[in-house]
């Protein structure tokens, strides 16, 4: 399990709840911004583009195929770019990854 301070974790449930009124699709999210990996929130969570440059062993939930086209917060199933919970009003790249990273339900 990832070692999130509480203040961080509340942090970011409340970006992830703002991200929920952003859906793939709309004008809205069709207008949105690639997520810039130097950015603050960014380089906090580890994102990066290509998650095959993270070695899976530093990884809280260590995984070889962790990637944002996987993960439970992307907000559609199909595209290069798709809208994040936790990066809102951003994209992230499919091939993407970060910290916060969790599996879809199967």
């Amino acid at each position: 399990m990832s070692k999130i301070a509480r203040r961080q974790f509340i942090q970011l449930s409340a970006v992830a709840a703002a991200g929920c009124f952003i859906r793939p699709g709309t004008p809205a999210a069709q207008e949105m911004e690639k997520l810039d990996p130097a950015s603050q929130q960014a380089k906090a969570l580890h994102y990066t583009h290509d998650s095959s440059t993270v070695d899976p062993a530093s990884r809280p939930q260590p995984a070889k195929e962790q990637h944002c086209g996987n993960c439970a917060l992307v907000q559609a199933d199909e595209g290069e770019w798709r809208g994040c919970q936790i990066f809102p009003g951003k994209l992230v790249n499919q091939n993407g990854w970060c910290s916060v990273w969790s599996p879809k339900p199967q």
